[in-house]
């Protein structure tokens, strides 16, 4: 009885052994997976060892990490407790509990509102529905009287543990959203064992370690042309850019971008487009909008505060401009 005990586990054994060893030996393939989130195409492409059926779920699981922060700051279509429900709910109770993810998303949002001194402000969404308006008809502008109106929107009040006071504050994460959920599917990437891979989201790109080669190449659109100015070599970065060349329209010879300074309710017009190269996407997503917010001189100094991000800045009259660490990338 011992005999076959103890042949059973040699055969156990054996088996385990030799499956480890074929999962040693396969191949790691490529896999990629399109989706269409927060409006905006986001391509994926990663390697791996896996099975067939885990791909299928790891791909599963990003869909539905991108999917639910598309719904849950969607201003514009109701989602459950999402974003559009604090600004049009009619409930009369004086506070509301919205869903942990989004509580911790504005509460990032707030904490950026902090550290950018007022300039990434997330309550900036009635101003951004006035400028929308007329980009959408691509004639006219917004009266001062229609951005004055939004002076007396609430702000957004965190109470803790989830809740919210319920003031219906209009709030706009367009800034924050698309890093932040990129940021979380990297993160997952890494939980099951997936260091290869790039991520495009529309101007954030995230990219891990790749197969075979020493580093992935990220190109930097030119604003000018859509050509590529420059080509960084990057491996576990997040490469994200913010300029106002994409969504514009043109009104009595000015181009009127997205990107709107609360400062004075109008597009920024410091530069064309600026670049953040750093370890997280969800900083490098905030940091590149605070930059495109502000003078490239207030941006150099303001920059000084984070140690482990690189800046590319297009300056209006086409210049480069570089933090001094960007080489090592390039």
């Amino acid at each position: 009885m011992k005999i076959k005990k103890i042949m059973g586990m040699i055969i156990v054994l054996i088996l385990f052994l030799g499956a480890g060893y074929f999962l040693l030996r396969r191949p790691y393939q490529e896999y990629s997976l399109n989706l269409f989130y927060m409006d905006t195409y986001i391509q994926i492409k990663f390697d791996t060892k896996k099975s067939r059926d885990d791909v299928k779920k790891i791909k599963e699981e990003v869909t539905k990490i991108y999917q639910d922060y598309h719904e849950l700051a969607n201003r514009y279509t109701e989602y459950g407790q999402n974003v559009y429900y604090l600004i049009h709910n009619t409930s009369e109770e004086e506070v509301i509990t919205v869903d942990p993810k989004l509580y911790e998303l504005l509460s990032y949002g707030e904490t950026a509102y902090q550290e950018s001194n007022g300039l990434l402000d997330i309550n900036m969404g009635c101003v951004i529905d006035k400028w929308k308006y007329y980009r959408e008809r691509k004639e006219g502008i917004p009266t001062d009287e229609e951005l004055e109106s939004c002076n007396s929107v609430n702000r957004l009040v965190l109470l803790g543990e989830n809740q919210v006071l319920n003031n219906h504050p209009n709030i706009d994460l367009g800034a924050i959203a698309k890093g932040y959920a990129t940021e979380k599917v990297k993160e997952y990437f890494e939980s099951v064992g997936i260091t290869s891979y790039i991520i495009n989201a529309g101007g954030n790109v995230v990219v891990g370690t790749p197969q075979n080669k020493d580093y992935y190449q990220v190109g930097i659109e030119d604003p000018n042309d859509g050509s590529v100015f420059k080509v960084l070599k990057v491996t576990n970065q997040a490469v994200v850019t913010s300029g106002g060349y994409e969504r514009f329209y043109e009104y009595e010879g000015h181009k009127y971008h997205h990107i709107i300074d609360p400062n004075t309710n109008y597009p920024s017009e410091y530069m064309k487009s600026v670049t953040i190269i750093t370890d997280d996407s969800a900083l490098a997503d905030q940091l590149s909008t605070t930059l495109f917010l502000m003078s490239i001189e207030e941006g150099k100094a303001y920059i000084e505060r984070y140690p482990n991000v690189e800046v590319i800045w297009y300056s209006n009259d086409d210049e480069i401009i570089m933090t001094e660490g960007v080489k090592k990338y390039e």
